[in-house]
């Protein structure tokens, strides 16, 4: 796109302009490449008359195949006016240039012990194709995420998205390189520990679906994503950060932005953060001049690149009001995940006395509610602007941000409610029902709790916990319970709170320390009627540390077997 014509007419105008100077953006820092290679297969998709009808219209250096979808039906080849056509129930993956049928029932994989009557049956002939680009002609496409791969192209009925579809395909022949827009850092995913789900936020809010679940880790297609950022702007952890540009080279430019417009005499910025679902309106003179002069449009690779870290440290940095410009061509996915972020933002901005609706969504196609946004009371003025180089970890990022906007805040809460599902909160245990069993600080991702360090005691760390869930799925007594909500002390929130203790039951042989009485309760609960306890002096050994219990019965055995080793 080209860039807004911005008006300076007034001295905000003016500072506007020093500000959003070209030659203040700097380089951002290099991220690698994904290479795409497209030979010209197309796989048309449809029923069968229309599909070849397509067919018949694509470029001559394309290379057509026609499958049709028929449910519960066995796959089935055949060549109808020279063109391949496929029939039967299968499923669509892949990307640009390595899209792929798979037989309805098959894991994909093909079967090594196959014989040659095998292999060219024609579901052996399916599996093994491999296209370059689809052209689907249904009203529901094969693959259902909301935005789909790129060469993957669904008209769903519109005669002119057709026609562009039929003009584009020869164009996607070649190679194609796109930036890696992500970086994944497995060792501080919160997905899963010892077998326990724990965060899915990430694979939630993929409009392209690049994020699976493998195991206790999650993995990112980099073929699929294509540069939404919602995925690291709900990252409780920043184990998953947008790469180009990193959250680090975008916060530096904007602190330069407003720092300059502010040494240029500007007031009162606003940043209006902008992609190209709304680049079009910006081009606009009309629309521009219609647009107060403290506005600073900021153009990012996607609006949702930008999270509740990022809006904060603007904040911190002097910037009186955020507005996230959306338009037509935004995937609801990412419309959701900014209301969401924004409501989180907005109760830890009022907690603190600010207004809350310091950043909002405005709708790029309404121009009055733009100016209205904008116009609104409401917005942030620090007396003294932060200018902290933005940490690289999310978290702390967060509390740097948080605690530079506490220092001027109107009022404070001690504590503010959060939403559901917000990345800061405490964790409650039900003193009645735990029985210090640990499992909770076994699965733990953050070490938010903790043992007693020798102590039957257990502890809590409220500025580590992201509420990931792990807690409350692996404790057997269902006694931790989790609540969403941000303390603004932050010797409290970083201190450690005792969340439980009982006193210590000693072993009856050596007297050393062992279990707590309710673990050993409930231990004698669960094991009554085992067939290994069913006498006093077995029942004995469940009040032995587990050095004792081992010595114990070997004693019994002895003296059962009279005495023989």
């Amino acid at each position: 796109m080209g860039e807004p014509r911005l008006p300076e007419t007034s001295p905000d105008g003016r500072a506007r302009a020093q500000a959003l100077d070209r030659s203040l953006r700097p380089d951002v820092s290099p991220t690698s490449l994904v290479s795409f290679l497209s030979h010209g297969r197309v796989l048309i998709v449809g029923e069968e008359s229309a599909a070849l009808a397509a067919a018949r219209r694509l470029d001559d250096r394309l290379v057509p195949t026609v499958f049709t979808s028929v449910a519960s039906h066995p796959v089935a080849t055949a060549t109808v006016e020279g063109v391949a056509c496929l029939r039967g129930d299968a499923r669509l993956s892949g990307s640009l240039g390595s899209y792929q049928l798979t037989p309805a029932g098959s894991d994909g994989k093909q079967n090594e012990d196959e014989d040659e009557e095998g292999e060219d049956s024609a579901a052996a002939a399916m599996g093994r194709a491999r296209f370059d680009l689809v052209l689907d002609l249904g009203q529901t496409p094969l693959l259902g995420q909301e935005v789909l791969p790129p060469g993957y192209f669904a008209p769903r009925g519109d005669d002119d998205e057709l026609e562009r579809a039929i003009a584009e395909l020869p164009e996607m022949r070649g190679e194609f390189e796109k930036p890696k827009f992500f970086n994944y850092d497995p060792e501080i995913c919160a997905h899963g520990n010892r077998g326990v789900r724990g965060c899915t936020r990430c694979l939630e809010v993929c409009p392209a679906w690049a994020i699976t679940s493998i195991g206790e880790r999650v993995a990112v297609d980099p073929n699929l994503c294509q540069g939404f950022g919602t995925c690291a702007s709900v990252c409780p952890t920043g184990a998953i950060t947008y790469a180009f540009p990193t959250t680090g080279d975008l916060l530096g430019y904007l602190r330069t932005v407003l720092t300059s417009y502010r040494d240029g005499g500007g007031t009162d910025p606003q940043l209006m953060f902008f992609d190209s679902a709304s680049a079009d309106y910006l081009e606009d003179d009309a629309y521009v001049s219609a647009l107060p002069e403290n506005i600073l449009p900021v153009n990012l690779e996607e609006v949702g690149t930008a999270g509740m870290d990022s809006w904060l440290t603007c904040l911190a940095y002097g910037a009186g009001r955020i507005l996230i410009m959306t338009g037509e061509e935004t995937p609801s996915t990412i419309l959701d995940v900014l209301q969401r972020e924004i409501g989180v933002t907005a109760a830890l901005l009022e907690g603190m006395g600010f207004p809350g609706n310091a950043v909002q969504i405005v709708a790029s196609n309404d121009l009055e509610g733009v100016r209205a946004a904008a116009s609104a009371d409401g917005t942030i003025r620090l007396k003294r602007p932060a200018r902290f180089t933005p940490p690289p970890e999310k978290r702390l990022l967060l509390r740097v941000a948080i605690n530079h906007l506490l220092e001027y805040a109107p009022r404070r809460r001690k504590s503010v409610a959060l939403p559901a599902g917000a990345p800061f909160g405490q964790v409650k245990v039900d003193g009645q029902a735990c029985t210090l069993c640990m499992s909770c600080v076994a699965v733990c991702p953050t070490s938010a709790l903790r043992t007693g360090q020798g102590l039957p005691q257990l502890a809590f760390v409220e500025r580590s916990c992201i509420q990931c869930g792990m807690c409350e799925k692996a404790c057997p007594e269902d006694a931790v319970s989790l609540a969403a909500r941000f303390l603004y002390d932050e010797d409290e929130r970083s201190s450690r709170r005792l969340l439980h203790e009982e006193q210590p039951v000693c072993c009856i042989s050596c007297g050393k320390p062992f279990a707590t009485r309710s673990m050993l309760e409930a231990m004698t609960r669960k094991l009554e009627g085992h067939w290994m306890f069913q006498t006093e002096a077995e029942r004995r050994r469940l009040e032995m540390c587990d050095v004792c219990r081992v010595k114990d019965l070997m004693r019994a055995r002895q003296a059962e077997g009279g005495g023989a080793s």
